[in-house]
């Protein structure tokens, strides 16, 4: 039975307040509306940035709020306008895929992988031959490891107080790993001494501000950029010297790659 321009019920996991547990509830679903589609969603991923939202009361967030983003699906049905998908969201939060992958496989791509491959493909715009440094070797900043090896990076540093995920970083691309834990110089201290001049393109792939600003300091001097991949705490503010862009360093940010 057609469900075309109908509102529909189903279930959703809804935070009605910050630190709250989930509260299982059945809500309506109103038709897309011009240039959305409704999408029945078969698998989901949970996000780092969703187990943040759980245990924050410092984002900017209106609630109550039905989270996810790193889903996949069926288009149940489209807006007007819409071209580019079948049958409520928005038609460019949207990519057709095969219709032969498997859901509970492709979720991921939406969001973790895409997040930190596209940080290093589109964001840093990494290039043959670099040195690119990671900070953070979880799904994200794995994800970022092989964006940079796509890219032709020479040198993939992986930086991690988990020596546990060395071996997997290795397989997917990263030349050496580091635990700062392990060194006795700062971290950006000891990059610098292993490249002779930084690191061209760094990522920050935890959400920390002092991981942050290491990654930073680990940049070139002149043409190094940082590329914010983490999500960083909105009540906490990033102190830095003005004196580290001074010659040339870039910070930027990046969402969904």
């Amino acid at each position: 039975m057609s469900t075309t321009g109908q509102v529909i019920r189903c279930k959703a996991a809804i935070l009605w307040k910050p630190g709250a547990p989930f509260s299982i509830e059945e809500v309506e679903v109103a038709p897309p509306k011009a240039k959305e589609v409704r999408i029945k969603v078969v698998a989901t991923g949970l996000c780092g940035t969703e187990m943040k939202v759980l245990g924050s009361k410092h984002l900017d967030l209106l609630y109550p709020t039905i989270l996810g983003h790193e889903g996949a699906g069926i288009v149940e049905s489209i807006g007007e306008g819409v071209s580019t998908v079948k049958p409520v969201i928005k038609e460019i939060s949207v990519a057709k895929i095969d219709a032969v992958a498997p859901l509970e496989k492709v979720c991921l791509i939406s969001c973790g992988f895409s997040t930190g491959f596209g940080a290093a493909i589109n964001t840093a715009k990494v290039t043959p031959g670099s040195t690119c440094a990671v900070f953070g070797l979880g799904g994200v900043g794995l994800s970022v490891v092989m964006g940079c090896k796509a890219a032709g990076a020479a040198r993939i540093i992986g930086v991690d107080v988990n020596k546990e995920k060395f071996k997997k970083a290795q397989e997917l691309g990263a030349t050496e790993c580091l635990n700062p834990q392990d060194l006795k110089k700062p971290i950006q201290e000891v990059l610098f001494d292993m490249t002779d001049a930084g690191i061209d393109f760094c990522f920050e792939a935890i959400g920390n501000l002092d991981v942050l600003a290491a990654a930073l300091a680990s940049c070139n001097e002149s043409y190094g950029v940082c590329v914010v991949v983490g999500v960083l705490p909105a009540s906490v503010q990033l102190k830095i010297s003005g004196q580290l862009f001074f010659s040339g360093r870039s910070l930027k940010g990046s969402v969904f790659g």
